[in-house]
């Protein structure tokens, strides 16, 4: 029983409660999966030639693995600087409907029209689906407080991974590197396999078996092509299964 004293506990819905539920979020299986992988990246950024500080700037400026492995890829190749953007540009293209997709949901919380473009550095998949499955159950003004604290939180883990990572590339083969890497597109399709909206786990699949021989023709731009035709075809051939919540609105 209260006692009439006592200090009431936060709502529900309350800026405080959003962040801390995002922090709780982030600090479960989203934690090991970006530790681990930015580990990978770091020892593949040393491995590289890339300085420390010039790993931890990759991390945080393009917080994107497939751009971040490819800028270490390109680098240690000797490509110029314009390639090596291109080639980050190109494999973080998701970002874009990314962005488009998730910030209009915290339209309710910005402070002003220059706070999205501070907040949109942030994004990431791992903060993408996180949102997704936690809005609907969150009222629109305290969205971008559990975005933005479940970002920050794994993008913090996420600069401890890649130093770590950096420190340990004499005791990680490449093998084991390249697996730790590995470990976020798996985490990834298993995120996807479970969802309710049918399109996605259509493209996941689409994806996963156009995937090798799209590689094995064009390389360079077996990502984008992919990923453009896979959920392409899953948008149109498999609609979304409408459910409560579906439209991001909180019930």
């Amino acid at each position: 029983m209260n006692t009439p004293d006592a200090k009431p506990s936060p709502p529900p819905d309350s800026a405080g409660q959003a962040a801390a539920s995002g922090f709780r979020d982030a600090v479960a299986l989203p934690a090991l999966i970006v530790l681990t992988g930015m580990m990978g990246f770091g020892s593949l950024a040393a491995d590289s030639g890339i300085s420390l500080w010039g790993s931890l700037a990759a991390s945080a400026g393009i917080w994107g693995l497939p751009g971040q492995v490819a800028m270490a890829e390109f680098y240690a190749a000797g490509a110029g600087a314009l390639a090596v953007a291109g080639a980050v540009s190109l494999a973080n293209a998701r970002f874009m409907p990314m962005t488009m997709s998730l910030f209009p949901l915290m339209r309710g919380g910005f402070k002003n029209r220059l706070h999205p473009y501070a907040l949109v550095q942030l994004i990431s998949v791992n903060s993408w689906a996180a949102c997704n499955n936690a809005f609907p159950s969150i009222p629109h003004n305290h969205r971008v407080h559990y975005y933005t604290t479940f970002a920050l939180t794994i993008l913090v883990i996420g600069q401890a991974g890649t130093a770590l990572g950096y420190f340990a590339v004499a005791a990680l083969p490449r093998a084991v590197t390249l697996g730790l890497i590995f470990l976020n597109p798996c985490y990834f399709a298993l995120l996807f396999a479970g969802t309710r909206v049918r399109a996605n786990a259509v493209a996941l699949v689409l994806g996963a078996v156009a995937g090798p021989p799209v590689f094995t023709l064009i390389p360079e731009w077996s990502l984008l092509i992919t990923g453009l035709a896979a959920g392409t075809a899953a948008f149109v051939i498999a609609p979304s299964v409408s459910r409560p919540g579906s439209d991001g609105r909180a019930p």
